[in-house]
């Protein structure tokens, strides 16, 4: 008898002891974002810019692989609010996602808590406003996963860590651009790029006015640092670039990347990447860091230009020189295209677990259901200007889909997304995509648009097998990347041509596909996969329920309580996994005692 109580006893240790390991790589992190307007000149106007926390760009959000985060988002807007966190899947919970198919907006003088975890996921991404073109004015700011120490990096530590936000800019507001569409104009060409929120370094003195402030990095001369790169901006695809230094690309939102070295590289809207750049130059001089405009009239688009400087620690001179060439295409026009298809994953690195990244076969498991999605330039509907998928401008919900899902909310959407191109006149519908739960879906995106244009999938990486000019066919098959294609949530799409992904559908859930440019997912280039578990979940594993702090708004709008603070939501807490392990530390010792 002692022994078995022996027994038992140490079987409860050990049980309270992976408990106290888990919790010390597993924890959490709260933040306040107080979303608010301020006056900045980026350009040199001043202007209304969105703030979260007084700064323009936001502050930096850094948390490690599954952490539980809280993040209460106060709107000091004077409009509706969502913040959304693409590229952060949300697992089981689309109720987080901060888009108008899962959340009701926080209504301005309000806030509202998100509560995720960051499960299984490394990497690079950004957060940013959903809502009324807003991103257009700022609000955004970069959002790091830190990988647990138990994983080991595909290079060497870092010995700093660098994040560059770029992005195009109007000197006009998002009110004001957004009225622009509203009555049937386009945007036309930005007034700038900014790098960090701040205009170009004066490298040139008829191109750029006086009295502009730019960006300065600070570097140590023979250092690695990890530089983050993130395209928060409107339309433009930048190319990226470090005068004299090269870029060693190792992560694509979230996926360790095969190690190329890179002189420039495209990042298209929405994109996130992570280099490693060795200070390895002379260290008496400063360097430029340059963002410029692809795909465009290179002469028409001169100013818009982002640069600024990386200053090493013992330099003496500016910078000087003309600017880093940006890749020439006047004869080529499959650069980009073949730089694209370049970036692949490094199928034998540890990803968020310590296991291979190429541990998922994903070219040897049969495709169960195929969407072919395609974008036609802008168009008019019921007198209106609109951007369509398959013929279709996506109106968004009165109620949030699996919100309305739950109260049976009637004619809330319709599931009738055509999974094909459609030879009719273009219409404006809340259409959804009836995906199938634990579907293999291969989605071919095709650009019968003039411009170039990003797409994103929230809640998912999936992966690029193909890219290509001209018109998909099935033959277009023989050309996809079955072994190492780059595992990422937004993609670009060249004009006149086609991208295939492929991704498994195992997170339930309502995930909006958008069109990543702002302009084009403002006028309706949208829709919403609905995925569903038709097997019962009482234990809640493939969704979690309806949080308890929902907003409720359209139709059921009677429902919503006034705000209340509880005790648990105050909590701010960097390890609270920690902290419950303590709280049943002694109900285990006395167990444990019991039984000796």
């Amino acid at each position: 008898m002692a022994l078995i109580r022996y027994s038992v006893a140490l079987f409860l240790l050990q049980v309270c002891l992976a408990f106290a390991i888990s919790s010390s790589e597993d924890g959490a992190a709260t933040f306040d974002l107080h979303v608010s307007y301020i006056t900045a000149s980026p350009l040199g106007v001043p202007q209304q810019v969105i703030s979260v926390n007084g700064k323009f760009p936001g502050p930096v959000i850094n948390v490690t692989t599954n952490y539980d985060v809280s993040l209460n988002v106060n709107n000091r807007l004077n409009e509706n609010l969502l913040m959304t966190w693409p590229g952060v899947h949300m697992r089981h919970a689309s109720w987080q996602d901060g888009v108008l198919g899962t959340n009701c907006p926080i209504q301005s003088g309000s806030n509202w808590t998100y509560n995720f975890q960051v499960k299984d996921q490394i990497g690079s991404f950004f957060y940013f406003p959903s809502l009324n073109f807003q991103r257009a004015s700022g609000g955004f700011g970069a959002f790091i996963i830190t990988h647990r120490s138990v994983v080991t990096l595909p290079f060497k530590n870092p010995d700093g860590n660098v994040v560059i936000l770029i992005g195009d800019w109007y000197n006009r507001d998002h009110k004001a651009l957004r009225a622009d569409l509203d009555s049937g104009k386009e945007l036309g060409i930005p007034d700038g790029v900014l790098i960090n929120g701040k205009g170009p370094y004066r490298y040139n003195s008829t191109l750029v006015p006086k009295g502009i402030s730019y960006e300065t990095i600070n570097v140590d001369p023979g250092r690695t640092y990890r530089v983050h790169v993130h395209n928060v901006g409107i339309s433009t695809c930048l190319n990226f670039r470090i005068q004299n230094h090269k870029l060693l690309l190792v992560e694509t939102e979230g996926f360790y990347a095969l190690q190329r070295t890179y002189t420039s590289l495209d990042i298209h809207v929405g994109q996130s990447y992570s280099f490693l750049v060795t200070m390895d130059q002379n260290g008496k001089n400063d360097y430029y860091i340059v963002a410029s405009a692809r795909f465009i009239n290179q002469s028409l688009w001169q100013r818009v230009t982002g640069v600024a400087i990386l200053h090493y620690s013992k330099s003496k001179q500016k910078a000087a020189g003309p600017l880093p060439d940006p890749p020439h295409e006047a004869f080529d026009k499959s650069f980009g295209l073949k730089q694209a298809l370049s970036i692949r994953q490094d199928v034998s690195a540890n990803g968020a677990r310590p296991n291979p990244q190429g541990a998922f076969h994903y070219g040897s498991i049969k495709v169960t259901d195929v969407y072919i999605l395609k974008s036609m330039p802008l168009v008019k509907i019921d007198g209106k200007l609109r951007a369509t998928l398959n013929g279709i401008s996506f109106i968004n919900p009165g109620v949030p889909i699996r919100l309305a899902d739950k109260y049976n909310v009637k004619e809330a959407y319709k599931l009738n997304f055509p999974s094909r191109p459609q030879s009719r006149l273009p219409q404006m519908h809340t259409s959804l995509l009836n995906a199938t739960y634990r579907g293999f879906v291969e989605i071919i995106l095709v650009n019968n648009d003039t411009v170039v244009q990003s797409f994103h999938l929230d809640g998912y990486s999936f992966f690029v097998v193909g890219m290509a000019y001209g018109e998909w066919t099935p033959r277009s098959r023989n050309s996809y990347n079955k072994w190492d294609a780059i595992f990422r949530c937004t993609t670009q799409v060249f004009p006149g041509g086609w991208t295939a992904i492929l991704v498994y559908l195992d997170n339930v859930g309502a995930w909006n596909l958008r069109a990543a440019n702002l302009d084009r997912w403002y006028l309706g280039q949208e829709t919403y996969m609905r995925i569903v578990n038709p097997e019962p979940d009482p234990r809640n594993k493939t969704e979690v329920p309806t949080p308890d702090n929902v907003l409720y708004c359209g139709a059921l709008n009677y429902l919503q309580k006034p705000p209340k603070t509880s005790f648990t939501s105050a909590i701010s807490s960097s390890n609270g996994r920690s902290k419950k392990f303590l709280l049943f530390l002694p109900a285990f010792s006395a167990l444990i005692a019991g039984l000796l």
